[in-house]
């Protein structure tokens, strides 16, 4: 049964919070709900330059970082260094983040370097291609477009991460002496990309079936055509995108039941989730956003419903969806909090997983739960390229990008500063689906839709 949640502060609904329940569950979820609301409008709503150049700056200071002039790890993405790696540095220093204000986030070189040592990844055991040749090449931003870009929605990368500021860029104040940021583990992941890019070809091929009728062919190759080297170009009046909509929920529900499996393993309490492709690559130049949201939904549901008995850590699932104003109006349009609470409604979810959907800020949700003991994980919408980060540098950052600039990410998860990111000792396999999923390639004949390139679930 739903649960409307009673705080004044924001919108947020409850599922399975019943008498199967124990108390602390209960506890958490009537705390969270009652935190303050979200600054949607803040600092970190625009080009986050101040906190661009305050990352910069802190590994500057820290660790010598710079950037090599003209040399990028893929377009667009700045390749860096630095001078002074962390085992090469006294384990006891201890390092401010920033250095230049009293209250500041307090970490020790050897936290820091375990927290690199807790780096795995999972993949998908039964995907094609996935080995950890790949994987370890992938991770370095050396994915090829297409298929290898492809199976990277089946890839899952999670560390201990710290929080160092919620999303109205404040600091957060930490000493050594406490415990709730080793609570914290970043879990980046892939989704599914309709925005229409080059090196996510098979994303537009595999999944939308008149993908000839939307985009303009390039005679040559016989594929969308590509203008600035990255972006496919619409046809003028196109119809709006159709959907092999069986292909699209089961690779969300293949890709749901792999990072909930891999939290699982990882210990992990309270999952903290996100929208995964909602936002730009959901597709609302081709008018399937909508429909990607509610599969979304759907997934995540689903997957909760048949998988959640199963799990022996997890206790607890919590979506940070903030509902943005885009008419200006008082009143919220259609987003994704709305169909996360309508699946859950409708299906009269009453899973063994409880459930909260909150309009909420996941730092802030994720933050709270470590203080109040948890292990937790949050989640990062990553970039098929597989460069935790990617565009940090580059003053308009999407989700993935504010999230390096306000966690310890780029520490932990970057492989220019973790050696532990291509240590393919660290990689793992999970068995999610027994069907094997081969991934489509740039051949026509091969992503047509009388060829079945993946099992129906």
């Amino acid at each position: 049964m739903a649960q409307q949640g009673t705080s004044p502060m924001y919108k947020s609904v409850s599922f399975g919070l019943n008498e199967r329940a124990d108390d602390e569950l209960n506890t958490l979820f009537k705390n969270l709900i009652h935190l303050y609301p979200m600054d949607k409008n803040g600092p970190m709503s625009g080009k986050c330059d101040p906190q661009t150049n305050q990352m910069e700056q802190f590994l500057s200071q820290a660790f010598g970082f710079r950037n090599i002039t003209g040399a990028y790890i893929v377009q667009g993405v700045k390749f860096f260094e630095l001078e002074h790696r962390l085992d090469t540095m006294n384990p006891n220093t201890v390092i401010y983040f920033p250095s230049d204000i009293p209250i500041s986030f307090a970490m020790s070189v050897k936290e820091i370097m375990d927290w690199q040592h807790s780096y795995r990844v999972y993949a998908d055991h039964n995907v094609q291609g996935l080995n950890k040749e790949f994987l370890q090449r992938a991770l370095e931003g050396h994915s090829k477009d297409d298929g290898e870009a492809f199976r990277m929605k089946f890839v899952v990368r999670i560390s201990t991460c710290p929080i160092l500021m919620e999303f109205d860029a404040k600091v957060i104040s930490r000493n050594l002496e406490e415990e709730w940021p080793n609570r914290i583990k970043l879990v980046s992941v892939t989704g599914i990309d309709f925005a229409g890019r080059k090196h996510d070809v098979a994303d537009v091929l595999y999944y939308i079936s008149n993908w000839r009728e939307i985009f303009q062919i390039d005679p040559k190759s016989d594929l969308p055509f590509v203008y600035n080297g990255r972006d496919f170009y619409l046809r003028v009046n196109g119809p709006p995108g159709e959907l092999h909509e069986d292909r699209v929920l089961h690779s969300l529900m293949r890709m749901v039941a792999l990072r909930l499996k891999a939290c699982d393993e990882e210990g992990v309490e309270i999952v903290v989730e996100t929208g995964i492709g909602l936002g730009v690559f959901a597709g609302n130049h081709i008018g399937i956003d909508s429909k990607i949201r509610a599969f979304s939904a759907q997934a995540s549901r689903r997957v909760l419903q048949r998988d959640g008995s199963s799990y022996k850590s997890i206790r607890a699932v919590v979506f940070a969806l903030p509902i943005f104003n885009k008419s200006g109006s008082k009143h919220s349009v259609p987003d994704t909090y709305d169909d996360y609470v309508n699946e859950f409604q409708q299906a009269k979810y009453n899973g063994p997983i409880p459930v909260l959907i909150a309009d909420q800020d996941m730092h802030r949700l994720t933050v709270a739960i470590a203080r109040l003991g948890f292990k937790v994980s949050e989640l990062n919408p990553a970039d098929s390229h597989g460069v935790f980060g990617e565009y940090w540098q580059n003053r308009g950052p999407a989700v993935e990008e504010k999230l390096a600039l306000t966690t310890v990410g780029l520490l932990v998860q970057h492989h220019l500063i973790n050696p532990h990111v291509l240590d393919t000792n660290n990689y793992r396999f999970l068995i999610v689906d027994k069907e094997s999923l081969a991934c489509p390639q740039t051949t026509v004949d091969d992503i047509e839709p009388h060829i079945t390139c993946c099992s129906r679930f």
